[in-house]
């Protein structure tokens, strides 16, 4: 079923599905991140999995450990003292498949990739789910209104200071060639020409996005928004086959001044499959449940549509980055899955909708232990079938 569905949606751009396939082929953490309606196809069909303790509201719906990471985030509506915030923060990064529903489901989720994760971070068995009851606890704690403990672990710390002094030059020279005005994105594996009709209606789409964004975050000059360049961006697992549209802009000017932007087609989350479809525009969905889940989201968030397909937009900055799993310090393990767990309470209870009337309990915590260990068996033996079906 998930390759059919793959091989559907990757079908109007060549060697997209083989991309996917490869992309989804290495782990059987990567196979789950590429493969949300898959998860949800489950639980329809084994309605105790998806069973859970109370509470609803905003879902970020493909929950797992790469939803998380370092991005440059918009100013507070009231700032705090100067020089105090910072230039980059660590938080949930990813709501195309956002929706409203039980909050259960992005904790079995979670859970499922962190006992999936468990090649990735290098630990055993019974390591991974002492890990998963850290992070269920702390989420619990978060979700009831108590307070996150203590500052960020130490990779999340070393990823921060790495990336909030990156300059723009780094995100250009990574997807454009040329410099000034001349820059334009680098075709190939990661940006492809857009057809015809899609490049002639940019211009306008984009406007319509950035009439879109914050007040306070579009008061820069017009010229900011000039556009240079348009393409056709390649990115993402569970994404690819969706329009995905690169717009270089002329921003600051200057020799590294220009701006990156992405406007990514948005569609049905894959927990509707359960849920039903939300009746919100699916790219206003995805804005106000970002704004809903996180008190300090990424800068310039807006929405458009080129014809009927509606896109969310965003303004790329260097400081985005991701924890490399496979190099993270066994010591650091506990508090790291202890962080990931607050930060998903935390944005849990900002997008409530009706929170439980008690702290999750123990035996609910271990329930959702439980059903993770079975999902994470099914996505094992399904990546292997993948494996098996790549070798002939």
């Amino acid at each position: 079923m998930q390759l059919q569905r793959d091989r559907r949606v990757t079908s109007g751009v060549k060697g997209l599905f083989e991309h996917k396939v490869e992309r989804m082929s290495t782990s059987p953490l990567a196979f789950l991140r590429g493969a949300a309606p898959l998860f949800y196809a489950i639980l329809g069909a084994r309605p105790e999995l998806a069973e859970g303790p109370p509470g609803t509201g905003w879902l970020t719906g493909d929950m797992h450990l790469e939803n998380f990471g370092a991005y440059r985030p918009s100013q507070p509506d009231k700032p705090s003292r100067a020089g105090a915030d910072l230039e980059a923060t660590f938080d949930l990064n990813d709501f195309d498949d956002a929706i409203v529903g039980p909050f259960s489901f992005d904790a079995l989720r979670l859970t499922t990739s962190l006992i999936l994760g468990g090649r990735e971070l290098g630990v055993r068995g019974v390591d991974v789910l002492e890990l998963c009851d850290l992070l269920l606890a702390s989420y619990v704690k978060v979700l009831s209104g108590g307070a996150a403990s203590g500052p960020f672990p130490a990779p999340i710390a070393r990823l921060i200071a790495q990336a909030k002094d990156r300059p723009q030059s780094v995100l250009l020279d990574a997807r454009t060639t040329g410099h000034g005005e001349h820059r334009r994105f680098t075709l190939g594996a990661r940006y492809r020409r857009l057809d015809g009709a899609t490049l002639r209606a940019v211009p306008a789409a984009f406007a319509r996005y950035v009439a879109s964004v914050r007040e306070d975050e579009r008061a820069v000059s017009q010229d900011h928004f000039e556009v240079l360049d348009a393409a056709r961006r390649i990115a993402g697992t569970g994404s690819l086959g969706s329009l995905r549209i690169a717009v270089l802009t002329r921003g600051k000017g200057g020799h590294d001044g220009q701006w990156v932007f992405d406007l990514k087609q948005q569609g049905v989350p894959s927990a509707a499959a359960l849920l039903g479809a939300p009746k919100i525009d699916p790219a206003l969905r995805v804005l106000e449940a970002a704004r809903a889940c996180l008190a300090r989201p990424p800068r310039m968030l807006g929405v458009t549509r080129v014809g009927r397909t509606p896109l969310f937009g965003r303004r790329l900055a260097p400081q985005e980055d991701k924890l490399d799993l496979t190099r993270i310090d066994h010591a650091d393990l506990a508090s790291l899955a202890s962080t990931l767990g607050s930060l998903l309470g935390r944005a849990h209870r900002r997008g409530a909708t009706k929170l439980a009337p008690r702290p999750w309990s123990e035996a609910a915590r271990a329930a959702i232990v439980d059903r993770a260990i079975t999902l994470a068996g099914v996505h094992e033996a399904v990546y292997l079938a993948l494996a098996k079906e790549m070798r002939r």
